[in-house]
C-alpha cells in the first residue's frame, strides 16, 4: 500500500514533463488595397479577428493601424522576390498568441472603417507553429475595390453629378498619376423600379479623384442613383446606390 502515493506521483511527474508548453509567437496582419497601399489610419483602419479555425475560438483581436507605406517602395521600384513592402511605420496589427501545437488560423478584417458604404470583409487562413513569428510584412490581406463617394445637385432642367473615387487606402486618381484616371470607367444611372431613367458617363473634374457628369431631370418623384467605378485592368470596382428625391 505504501507504493501506491509513489507509483502516482510518478505517473504525475510524467504526465506534467510531457505536457506541451505554450510559446508566445508574434503575429503582424496587415490590410493592403488591392493595386495600391496599406489601410490605415487616414481611411479609419481595418478591424482584425484571428481565431482557432477547428475549434472557433477566439486567439486575438483588434485594430490595423498607422500609415499607408511607402509609396516609392510598394507601386514605384521594382518588385523583388523577398523584398519588403512595409516600413515600419505602415499601418499594422501586431499581437502575441500563446500556441502550444500548430495551429491553423483564420484571419477575418473587416474595412476600411471610416467609410462604411465601401466596407468588405476579407478572410484568409494560415498554419501558425509555436514560437514561429509571423513577422515583417507580416500576414497580407488583400483588399480588392474602390471607394465610391457621390453626390448630387439639382440645377435647371438637370442633375449634376459629383464623386469622388479612389483606392481602398484612399490613394487619389489623377491624370498621369500613379493610379491614372483615365484607367477607371466612372458612371451614373438614374433608376426608377428596375428602369433606367437616365445614364451618363462621369469625367475627371481636375481635382485628384473626382468625377462628375450631368444628367436630364425627370419628373418629381422618388428614385434611386446608382453609381459605378471600375478599372478594367485590376478588377477594382465600386458601387454605390442611395436614393434620391425631387420634389415638384
Amino acid at each position: 500500500m505504501s507504493r501506491l502515493p509513489t507509483a502516482l506521483g510518478a505517473l504525475l511527474a510524467v504526465a506534467i514533463s510531457g505536457a506541451a508548453q505554450a510559446e508566445p509567437t508574434q503575429i503582424v496582419v496587415r490590410a493592403i488595397s488591392k493595386d495600391a497601399k496599406f489601410i490605415g489610419d487616414s481611411m479609419g483602419g481595418a478591424r482584425v479577428t484571428l481565431t482557432d479555425a477547428r475549434s472557433g475560438r477566439e486567439l486575438a483581436s483588434g485594430l490595423i493601424s498607422g500609415g499607408t507605406g511607402d509609396t516609392g517602395r510598394i507601386i514605384v521600384a521594382p518588385r523583388v522576390r523577398g523584398a519588403a513592402l512595409s516600413t515600419p511605420e505602415a499601418a499594422a496589427f501586431r499581437a502575441t498568441l500563446d500556441l502550444d501545437h500548430p495551429t491553423l488560423v483564420k484571419a477575418q478584417a473587416v474595412g476600411p472603417l471610416g467609410k462604411p458604404g465601401a466596407q468588405i470583409t476579407v478572410t484568409s487562413m494560415m498554419w501558425l507553429l509555436p514560437g514561429q513569428p509571423v513577422a515583417g510584412d507580416g500576414w497580407l490581406l488583400e483588399f480588392p475595390g474602390l471607394v465610391v463617394e457621390p453626390t448630387w445637385t439639382s440645377q435647371g432642367n438637370g442633375l449634376r453629378i459629383d464623386a469622388k473615387v479612389t483606392l481602398m487606402c484612399g490613394c487619389p486618381i489623377e491624370p498621369g498619376g500613379h493610379w491614372d484616371a483615365a484607367k477607371y470607367d466612372v458612371r451614373a444611372t438614374l433608376l426608377d423600379g428596375d428602369k433606367t431613367v437616365a445614364a451618363t458617363k462621369l469625367s475627371y473634374a481636375g481635382k485628384p479623384s473626382t468625377f462628375a457628369g450631368d444628367l436630364p431631370k425627370p419628373k418629381a418623384g422618388a428614385y434611386r442613383l446608382l453609381v459605378t467605378a471600375t478599372n478594367a485592368d485590376t478588377g477594382n470596382t465600386g458601387v454605390v446606390e442611395q436614393s434620391l428625391s425631387l420634389a415638384r
